[in-house]
């Protein structure tokens, strides 16, 4: 299959002084060189590689030490953040500094943008917002001097009370591995080198060092190596990074079914696997397994690294001991430095290295920020209170008198991520007061984002009388809320990186006293006994339980909204912006629907029992109502289906076809998506997401969606042969507003299988 360009071009006249006897740089007349980026990098990193010493080669595979902690070291002015590799100044070849960028860069002090969680992006099912996402998020590094972000979660939300689900795409593998693959193109095209993580099965916090992912082959290929796959093939990111836990008794950063069966000799990627920070074990066995860099490597044999704590390397002196005694051949060692260098040169970074001390331009970022928090809030419930016709949303500012809004620190800021995939706060954390033990690495006090609701509501209801209480009495704010015209309740769930939730419940002061001081769920309850009408709005990076929502008008999900949170909630509420975004994970009822009815803390197996059921299709094959299913999301406006078709060709790639029409008074955008169920007798859940299409409509306008789905896409992982097979027989092809439409429309095609 021909690989994508992304950076078509020649190299430059600075690039063939620097490889001087190489092919890509041609004679000087241009006769026979060659112009593809790929060979032109490849051939430029082969030239280094046969100048290079031993010693330079290991240099360049292994980090030196963690710049953020250090308190000395081979670190360049303003490097301060995950890792760095030292450049070989006689061959011309730059350092490399990389940074934490799930969600903005991750380096405090800068001026980063803080943009809407991933999870939120995903919610937005929407593959140009990635590209600019990740295009805005590598802007922003190279201005602070990092030419690889270490962004780019693609992990299928397999447990959803992981701490890290806000990192992540969502619990379906085409949803998740196309929007990873758009931010992966955004991120490159801007001369900044993306990572996709971490491969694999890695979705879990609890004992992540220590456990073993057992999976059976079948449901890694359908499941998680899918978005993997998609992200890899399609994008072609620099760097791929594998994760701490074992899968199926060998760890992943020296599992060679992983890194080079699958990764590089099936997908062909040619790139760089690097360890996650401490994730390598083994000097010997994770070289010839595949991995070609280890992080954060060190200053010596056992030194760098947090406080307190070390880091031994096994890919400093050890690899250079084991290289010279043959157990891992030059040849190796020499392949771990081609893809290093032709990944840099391949990405711009070689011959364009960035410098630290730029300036990060703060209103493009912040504008960016709202669009992507407007786009990606899902609008949940939306009824219209007893008595009247209307649903309560969108909420009118001329026309109210009173509004009391409740809770969540809505009158400073909007909640954040913790961990690395965080990004810090620019002036400051809203919310103060937090303490935590010192010895605490991940979780605890959490960010606020100085951006309030309680102030963009104000302004929003100009003629009205706004107050606030801060929910820590129950009874004060519902009596409040009986005398309003409408009471918005802010409820709030923090998660982060090394920590796993207990419960998809709203957490109390008891679950989370960090950042909770009071019962979420009874506040909830408490004031929607009293109210006229109640919102409820949600700032949260994993599904939360709802047992109050019977009693609620309406329910707005918006995530970790990022820097323009509070004023992206305040124009959703209000109608200046149409609700848009889908949920890209199942709702569940309650903790005991999901597959693993509880995270054991002692047992270190991880048994995916489930199989192929993994997300909805778990709730499909059990026939489990959710509390909300996966791709479901309300607008002010509605929309009607019409007139589907399906047509196939030889290679059994089918073409869904069918209108869509806003049959509503207000424009608005509509996820019009399509699920296939494969023939009887296969053993698949009984739908899979196989595409989708964003349209934006005006009142009475249609549209005809043409959705394209690849012969892939509806195949079976064949385990005798290991491969992708397409199975004979009939093809069920459903087209709706979610994985649970009952209005959904169905047509069929007929495929030969092959």
């Amino acid at each position: 299959m021909k690989k994508r360009l992304l950076f078509p071009g020649v190299a430059t006249a600075a690039a063939c002084a620097v490889a001087l006897m190489i092919a890509a740089c041609g004679s000087g007349d241009g006769v026979n060189a060659p112009t593809d980026p790929d060979t032109v990098a490849d051939q430029r990193a082969a030239a280094l590689v046969a100048q290079m010493t031993t010693d330079e080669k290991v240099q360049l595979v292994h980090g030196t030490g963690f710049p953020v902690f250090s308190l000395g070291g081979p670190f360049p002015p303003g490097v301060d953040g995950a890792g760095y590799i030292p450049g070989v100044p006689r061959l011309g070849i730059p350092g490399l500094a990389m940074a934490d960028s799930a969600g903005g860069v991750n380096i405090a002090n800068f001026g980063a943008t803080a943009l809407p969680a991933p999870v939120a992006l995903a919610a937005s099912w929407d593959p140009q917002l990635a590209n600019a996402y990740g295009a805005r998020i590598a802007t922003e590094l190279r201005a602070l001097g990092y030419g690889e972000g270490l962004g780019g979660g693609v992990n299928l939300a397999r447990e959803p009370r992981d701490g890290r689900t806000f990192e992540y795409m969502g619990e379906d593998p085409v949803l998740a591995g196309t929007m990873s693959a758009a931010r992966t193109t955004g991120t490159q095209s801007q001369k900044v080198i993306a990572t996709i993580k971490h491969y694999a099965m890695n979705d879990q916090e609890t004992n992540r060092f220590t456990s073993n992912s057992v999976v059976d082959e079948r449901t890694m290929r359908e499941t998680e190596l899918l978005a993997f796959e998609i992200g890899v093939t399609q994008a072609q990111p620099g760097n791929v990074m594998c994760s701490f836990n074992q899968v199926n008794g060998i760890f992943a950063c020296e599992n060679p079914y992983l890194l080079t069966t699958v990764l590089k000799n099936e997908w062909g990627f040619k790139g760089v696997v690097q360890s996650d920070w401490a994730a390598n074990h083994s000097t010997v066995a994770a070289a010839l397994a595949g991995l070609d860099e280890e992080e954060p490597g060190d200053l010596g044999s056992a030194a760098g690294g947090l406080p307190g704590i070390t880091f031994t390397s096994y890919f400093s002196s050890a690899l250079k001991a084991a290289v010279t005694a043959g157990s891992v051949p030059m040849a190796r060692l020499n392949d771990m430095v081609q893809r290093k260098l032709r990944t840099m040169i391949r990405y711009g970074v070689f011959d364009s290295p960035p410098t630290s001390g730029g300036t990060i331009d703060q209103a493009a970022g912040n504008a960016f920020a709202l669009q992507v928090a407007q786009q990606s809030a899902v609008l949940l419930k939306n009824a219209a209170p007893t008595g009247a016709q209307q649903p309560v949303l969108p909420l009118s500012g001329a026309s109210l008198s009173s509004i009391v809004v409740i809770g969540g620190h809505a009158d400073t800021g909007v909640l954040s991520g913790a961990g690395s995939g965080g990004t810090p706060a620019i002036n400051g954390n809203a919310v103060s007061g937090c303490q935590q033990p010192a010895s605490l690495i991940f979780g605890g006090c959490a960010t606020w984002y100085k951006s309030s609701p309680l102030a963009a509501i104000k302004a929003q209801a100009a003629n009205a009388s706004v107050t606030y209480f801060d929910g820590t009495d129950a009874n004060a704010a519902a009596s409040a809320a009986a005398q309003a015209d409408v009471a918005i309740v802010f409820a709030t769930q923090s998660e982060g990186e090394g920590f796993d939730l207990p419960s998809l419940s709203l957490p109390n002061n008891v679950v989370d006293p960090y950042n909770q001081s009071y019962d979420q769920n009874a506040l909830i309850t408490a004031v929607a006994a009293k109210a006229k009408r109640v919102v409820v709005v949600l700032e949260n990076g994993s599904p939360v339980l709802m047992p109050w929502l019977g009693n609620v008008n309406a329910v707005l999900e918006s995530w970790y909204p990022g820097v323009q949170g509070g004023q992206a909630i305040a124009d959703l509420l209000f109608g200046n912006v149409n609700p848009s975004g889908k949920l890209p994970i199942t709702f569940p009822q309650q903790d005991a629907d999901l597959p693993q009815p509880a995270i054991s803390a002692t047992n270190l197996t991880v048994n995916y029992s489930e199989g192929l059921m993994m997300g909805y299709r778990w709730y499909d094959a059990k026939q489990i109502q959710p509390l909300f299913p996966f791709g479901f999301g309300l607008s002010y406006t509605t929309f009607a289906y019409s007139g589907i078709s399906a047509s196939t060709d030889g290679a059994g790639d089918v073409t869904v076809t069918f209108s869509v029409q806003n049959t509503g008074t207000r424009a608005g955008a509509e996820t019009a998506q399509v699920y296939a169920t494969l023939p009887a007798g296969l053993g698949e859940p009984p739908k899979r997401l196989v595409g989708w299409q964003k349209v934006t409509l005006q009142p009475g306008q249609s549209h005809q969606v043409s959705v394209s789905v690849p012969a892939k896409l509806l195949s079976t992982w064949d385990v005798m042969k290991h491969a992708w097979k397409l199975n004979g027989g009939a093809y069920q092809l459903i087209a709706g507003a979610s994985s649970r439409d009952t209005n959904a429309l169905t047509t069929s095609v007929t495929l030969a299988g092959h």
